[in-house]
């Protein structure tokens, strides 16, 4: 996956997250609820990646900008 495409995937998971872990609260079932935190930390996890692929992208493109401007 691209960088937009995990940060994408992962405010999806994230807001999936919040609404299993609202339903289980509402509802008492704690399973739910673990499962919808989990979820939630995965996609927090996912956003993370994106942005570091986007820098780690970002950094080699001004690496190579520079490298260019040399020759």
């Amino acid at each position: 996956m691209g960088s937009t495409s995990d940060k994408a995937a992962g405010l999806a998971n994230e807001a999936m997250g919040n609404l299993k872990q609202g339903v289980g609260n509402l509802t008492g079932n704690e399973s739910l609820e673990a499962k919808g935190k989990a979820q939630e930390l995965k996609g927090e996890a996912q956003q993370v990646k994106g942005d570091a692929k986007a820098a780690v992208k970002d950094g080699a493109d001004s690496v190579s900008k520079a490298a260019h401007d040399k020759l």
